[in-house]
């Protein structure tokens, strides 16, 4: 069956997400425990900081979505397989013409360094991946995202799974039942990303 950007947003309002295998093959997940950024918990390392602090760099939305999620999807060093198929490329693209997923960009001399795109309904965002290819350039974007969905008053930020990259920021693992509960009344939350 193929994936349509309705089955996307769908899954997600009830907390599951797609994933392709390296066959293609689109798989949902719901996994417990559930990874979030709480939103006014985030950790900034010191060097990120410094960083941040120098600003040379500059941090666009939705400007380079279809290039943000290909590269995201690039395989290389580190990363030998991809569970962001042509199909999720696909849905996730007509999501963003619909404006439901969204990037955020990291930008250096005018060259797209870094970012990641994510899908928000209400106020739930959820993080779908992230790329870089300068030091930080994808930290600094996912530092972008949290002050912006502040700014709006979102109420999740779904990260979906721990990983070492994201465990420095304040990623916390919830049950699924307490996920859902967030998840519920963030999708109450009359907001938006852009």
């Amino acid at each position: 069956m193929k994936l349509t950007p309705e089955m996307v947003l769908n899954g997600y309002c009830q907390g599951i997400f797609p994933m392709a295998e390296a066959d293609g093959t689109i798989y949902w997940y719901d996994p417990d425990p559930r990874a979030i950024l709480p939103l006014d918990a985030l950790h900034i390392p010191r060097s990120l900081g410094r960083r941040l602090r120098k600003k040379d760099f500059e941090i666009r939305f939705n400007s380079a979505f279809g290039r943000v999620i290909r590269k995201c999807a690039e395989l290389g060093p580190g990363r030998e397989e991809t569970w962001i198929s042509d199909d999720i490329i696909e849905s996730f693209s007509l999501l963003h013409e619909s404006g439901f997923a969204h990037s955020v960009e990291t930008w250096m001399a005018g060259e797209l360094v870094g970012g990641l795109y994510g899908v928000s309904v209400g106020g739930f965002f959820a993080g779908e991946s992230m790329f870089s290819r300068q030091t930080d350039a994808s930290k600094i974007a996912l530092v972008a995202l949290v002050e912006r969905l502040r700014r709006r008053e979102f109420g999740v930020l779904d990260v979906q799974f721990t990983t070492q990259h994201l465990s420095r920021f304040g990623v916390r693992e919830i049950p699924r039942k307490a996920y859902k509960s967030l998840l519920k009344k963030a999708l109450e939350i009359e907001t938006g990303f852009p």
